[in-house]
């Protein structure tokens, strides 16, 4: 709940380590919610006629800081909090430390390698050193990218990654999550749009109103019918090049 308001309402769900998966769904169906009950910003309210229970690498205990050491986060609250002139490069150092920015960390000799690294990945070793409100969205959000994978995750995790990117962008980030997920890097894809379901997902699970409507093949989920009873809009689904685009509305 966030408030007095229920926002996801028995929610069952496993994802296997390594899959690639989309959660779909209109605004406000619970779908940042979610995410942010599987890094554990937000837990579920107990209820004494329903088991509420969280695994983790199969086990119900284990360090909060051991999980986020796993996962890599890319969502725009996490963007918001970097308005003021935080670097680009220590904005990726500081996915070492699940910190916005740096303050007393210590960065070792290995840290900073692999930060250049990942920076010179993602073509953005040449804007380090701007802080991050004078970057465009886009490459903005390549340095969070960078956060996100620098500590080397299991899973990454996109919470409607592609909001406010033009064109260009959104074609250097398709290409850039795609690498992620060839490298077997686990990609979970949290958005409302069709567009952002990179070909190799290849499950997809709907979502509406605080639950789980749907789960299963994406060529099976990813129909003109299920996309029109889940935005309550007329639709037409068109697959393209491993991508899928709705039409018609």
């Amino acid at each position: 709940m966030r408030g007095n308001a229920t926002v996801l309402r028995r929610v069952s769900l496993a994802i296997h380590e390594g899959e690639h998966v989309a959660i779909l769904g209109p605004n406000g169906s619970g779908k940042s919610t979610l995410v942010k009950a599987i890094t554990r910003e937000l837990y579920p309210v107990a209820d004494c006629e329903e088991d509420v229970t969280f695994r983790f690498e199969g086990r119900e205990t284990w360090d909060v800081f051991s999980l986020r050491s796993s996962l890599g986060v890319v969502s725009p609250d996490l963007q918001l909090q970097y308005t003021r002139g935080v670097s680009g490069h220590d904005v990726v150092l500081s996915g070492f430390f699940s910190s916005i920015g740096l303050f007393h960390h210590h960065v070792t000799p290995e840290m900073e390698e692999r930060a250049q690294n990942i920076m010179k990945s993602l073509d953005i070793d040449r804007l380090a050193g701007r802080p991050m409100d004078t970057l465009s969205t886009g490459e903005a959000r390549r340095f969070l990218i960078g956060r996100a994978l620098v500590h080397g995750p299991r899973t990454l995790i996109l919470d409607e990654p592609t909001n406010s990117l033009d064109l260009s962008a959104l074609h250097t980030f398709r290409k850039l999550v795609r690498d992620v997920a060839r490298s077997g890097v686990g990609i979970i894809m949290v958005t409302h749009a069709l567009h952002d379901i990179i070909p190799e997902i290849s499950r997809v699970i709907l979502m509406k109103e605080g639950r789980i409507t749907m789960d299963g093949r994406k060529e099976d989920v990813l129909t003109d019918r299920n996309l029109q009873d889940l935005f309550r809009v007329p639709v037409r689904v068109r697959p393209e090049n491993g991508y899928y685009y709705a039409s018609g509305y």
